[in-house]
């Protein structure tokens, strides 16, 4: 019995070990990965006096809480924010409507040089290596929209996702490739047209995809910054990115306050992320359709 009951107890031990250094391992990466962001709480609830103490506390003496409201009142924090919650939900909206569709044509209908044209579109992955302004197109597509006159508008930074992307074309693409096709074929046979399948049936079965598009899309177009230094040139319509920007180069050096708005900055995507991960974990890994 004993011989038995031996090496299972080997095993279990050596199982345990295994997990808790996988766990530990986990743990010190996620606090590695989470210390810039509570460096930066940290530094937001700072006062001047303490901001300048060497060596550096690890936390505040006195919670400072009104650098968040003096931080938002040294720059139009609250313009730049309705910018920006403009830029960001004209962007999801071109970039789930575009791509959806586009995506539906290259998996659900059967036409003639289907698969031939997709190359290019996967191919293109490469040029469009940032969201939506990339270094390669930056100079024709200004070139094109001053000629156009649409420079120092919005236009320039929400029109181009309404033509879709190709990488979000391919994540849907293979999202809608897992939807077994009986489900469209019962429905043409009741009579249903290619639209009321597209919207009834692959629509709802879609969602986490598009979830995990409209996260990116807005994530990117919050962050962006390149796109409105190049396209927006009246300091009413800049957006947060921009204006952080301008609140490093403008003021002296104020740690806490820029500090602050930076935090004020990355909240609304911190929020958004953990009310949609379940989604967007869903829809990255391509799951079957039900």
């Amino acid at each position: 019995m004993e011989a038995f009951i031996r090496p299972l107890s080997t095993r279990f031990l050596f199982e345990a070990r295994q997990q808790l250094a996988s766990r530990l391992f986990l743990i010190v990466t996620c606090l590695f990965y989470l210390s810039p962001m509570y460096w930066m709480v940290v530094t937001a609830l700072k006062s001047d006096t303490e901001l300048a103490k060497f060596p550096p506390t690890l936390w505040p003496q006195e919670l400072v809480w009104k650098n968040f409201d003096q931080a938002t009142k040294t720059f139009p924090f609250l313009p730049y924010l309705g910018n920006t919650i403009f830029y960001a939900a004209i962007t999801v909206i071109g970039s789930v409507l575009s791509n959806f569709i586009i995506a539906y044509g290259f998996s659900r209908i059967k036409w003639p040089g289907r698969d031939l044209l997709f190359y290019p579109v996967i191919a293109s992955i490469f040029i469009f290596v940032q969201f939506p302004v990339n270094p390669i197109t930056m100079v024709p597509m200004f070139s094109f929209f001053a000629g156009l006159g649409l420079v120092n508008s919005f236009l320039p930074l929400v029109l181009p996702p309404f033509f879709g992307n190709p990488f979000f074309i391919f994540l849907l693409r293979q999202f809608m490739l897992q939807i077994p096709t009986s489900l469209s074929e019962a429905a043409r046979l009741d009579g249903a047209n290619e639209f009321q399948i597209m919207g009834r049936i692959i629509l709802p079965l879609t969602r986490p995809a598009l979830v995990v598009v409209a996260l990116l899309a807005g994530v990117n177009a919050w962050n962006d910054f390149l796109g409105p230094l190049i396209y927006l040139q009246n300091d009413k319509l800049y957006t947060l990115s921009l204006g952080l920007t301008f609140f490093r180069t403008m003021h002296r050096i104020e740690f806490n306050l820029m500090m602050a708005a930076s935090c004020l900055v990355v909240l609304p995507v911190i929020v958004v992320f953990l009310c949609f991960q379940r989604f967007f974990l869903e829809g990255v890994t391509l799951g079957s359709g039900k």
